[in-house]
């Protein structure tokens, strides 16, 4: 009993055992094969670009390669019902994952051969294609967390691995890659990261993959017999699913459609006709997060309450080859809709609260982020150095700490109190921004009470009298921001059903990510009007709002609705703390 009791005790052992377990390496090998891309195609490359003398305009357009990381939840569907021909034996999730990580290395290698001011179309087309297949790796690799997961590499564990992963590799491919660039030249450096990448994807190979990845791809035969369930007692009739998959289907071939024309117009027409990213993405974006999420989610709740209402339904199933054919269109209801249906089905209204948990919880540091240098450089005056020392070296370190510490809250206390309490930093670490905005004596008073300025003066002598309240403020973000990654990124995962992972967790992520990128105009026009002091306490009281809707999905959670909408358990309420 006392054994037994000792295996389940949360804490340092619960982890210590879910880091030895082989899926915790893996995944922090994949996590880093996340990370490493963007920031060699979104970031690095742009100081390569500079120093080749391209001009502004056509780094613009470079910028493109992004939307692949925006809009990776429109072919989502085909990476949980298509399988890649002589390669589905890898696995359901490897059988992307590992073509993916060498299509993105080989891309890297080919870019090392070429010069960016001479053979600008075969980079950027280059770029592009490294930049689709990695968000392609990040769909599967997302879901085969999900997939993997079990009682000894919990989900929340691998959950912070897999950002930990990331957050190195935005350090190796950012920092590192401009320090090694200096010294032996962009083509070496991008000849060594595609080099990691193709390793990486050699690796993955040998991965494990869930057992509900070798039922679900193992023939065509059996793929069918899934679909035919479709026809099984119960389940609403073709003409309702037709209906349903015409109505999705139009909607999102329209927003596919949208963004491969616009990409398209971007890549050729003459830089004084080409289109604005940002102003696309501003204006398109919320139609294409209507017609792909919102419009998709009520047509499920129809299909949804035809089954619970039992109308419109099937009373006498045919049976298997009893006189009912798998058709395409069956297949791909399956595909697109048939995930919506199960999660709109499974979590009901709490759907609502649920989004607007997704829409709040990263807001702060999402939208923030893009105006931390002019904040930083031309508001406070700093130096690129000290900028550099705070944020790059400094700041990585604290969010990789914060993760581990996330990390051990999640298994000591439970998912839920460390989201919530991640909500709660976050909202608090914009008020030591307001104080940096106002002149910052409050967080020079507390770097100087705690000794961390003369910690500051040793390791960067190079500094001014206030980079130790900078670096102090962004060590405590950071933090922030680690304990709350960790939290969310499981909490996301948690309440995805395996079956549909890809899709469902494909969407909830990019939602994620596109409200902090439409609302960076407005952001920044309140900045312009009002100052940083203000944007900084508002961002905070939106903090607040997340607080709010955190412990509202605790209390929904812990009156069962876990039981309805959460994949696994959380690993402390499970043992009855």
């Amino acid at each position: 009993m006392a054994e037994a009791a000792a295996k389940t005790k949360p804490g340092w052992g619960t982890l210590a055992r879910s880091l030895k377990n082989p899926k915790s390496g893996f995944m922090a090998l994949f996590g880093f094969a996340q990370g490493l891309p963007p920031a060699l195609f979104l970031g690095t490359l742009y100081a390569w670009l500079s120093e080749a003398e391209v001009d502004l305009e056509t780094m613009g357009v470079f910028s493109l390669v992004g939307l692949a990381y925006a809009f990776q939840f429109l072919w989502s569907p085909l990476l949980d019902k298509v399988d890649i021909p002589g390669l589905r034996r890898l696995g359901k999730r490897k059988q992307w994952i590992a073509p993916m990580q060498l299509t993105v290395g080989i891309a890297l290698l080919v870019m090392s051969f070429l010069d960016p001011g001479s053979a600008l179309g075969w980079f950027s087309l280059l770029a592009a294609i490294g930049a689709f297949a990695s968000a392609t790796q990040d769909i599967a690799i997302n879901a085969w967390r999900i997939d993997v997961a079990d009682e000894v590499a919990t989900l929340d564990i691998l959950s912070t691995i897999t950002q930990m992963g990331f957050r190195m590799a935005a350090l190796v491919g950012g920092a590192l890659g401009l320090i090694i660039a200096e010294r032996i030249g962009w083509p070496q450096t991008y000849l060594i990261m595609g080099g990691i990448m193709l390793a990486i994807g050699i690796a993955s190979l040998f991965a494990p993959d869930a057992d509900v990845a070798k039922r679900s791809a193992a023939t065509d035969a059996a793929a069918d017999a899934e679909v035919a369930e479709l026809y099984n007692a119960g389940e609403v009739t073709p003409q309702v699913r037709n209906r349903a998959l015409l109505a999705v289907g139009i909607l999102w071939a329209w927003a596919i459609g949208t963004v491969v024309v616009f990409m398209v117009r971007s890549m050729t027409a003459m830089p004084e006709d080409r289109p604005d990213v940002t102003l696309f993405t501003a204006t398109y974006g919320p139609l294409i997060v209507l017609a792909t999420v919102v419009l998709p989610a009520f047509i499920a709740a129809w299909v949804a309450r035809q089954k619970r209402n039992g109308t419109n339904v099937i009373t006498a199933a045919p049976g298997v080859g009893a006189g009912h054919k798998v058709t395409f269109a069956d297949h791909l209801y399956r595909a697109l809709v048939l995930p919506l249906v199960e999660f709109v089905g499974r979590i009901g209204w709490s759907l609502v609260l649920i989004l607007a948990l997704v829409l709040t919880y990263r807001i702060c540091d999402s939208i923030w982020g893009v105006f931390a240098y002019p904040f930083y450089l031309g508001e406070l005056g700093y130096t690129g150095d000290e900028v550099a020392f705070a944020s790059k070296f400094f700041g990585v370190f604290a969010i990789i700490l914060g993760l581990a510490l996330g990390g051990w809250i999640i298994t000591k206390f439970g998912r839920m109190f460390t989201l919530t309490l991640g909500a709660i930093l976050a909202a608090a670490t914009n008020l030591l921004y307001a104080d940096l905005a106002a002149g910052g004596a409050t967080m020079q008073a507390a770097s100087d009470f705690i000794g961390f300025t003369k910690l500051i003066a040793w390791m960067a002598p190079f500094g001014s009298e206030g980079l130790p309240r900078l670096t102090f403020t962004i060590f405590w973000e950071n933090l922030a921001i680690g304990i709350a990654g960790a939290a969310y990124i499981a909490w996301l995962s948690s309440i995805v059903a395996k079956e549909y992972a890809a899709v469902q967790y494909a969407l909830l992520a990019s939602l994620t990510l596109l409200v902090g990128t439409l609302g960076r105009g407005a952001l920044g026009q309140m900045i312009e009007d009002r100052g940083y002091y203000f944007v900084f306490i508002f961002t905070a009281l939106i903090g607040v709002v997340a607080v709010v809707l955190c412990i509202m999905e605790w209390i929904r959670e812990a009156r069962g609705g876990k039981d309805a909408g959460v994949v696994q358990p959380d690993p402390v309420v499970a043992r009855g703390a």
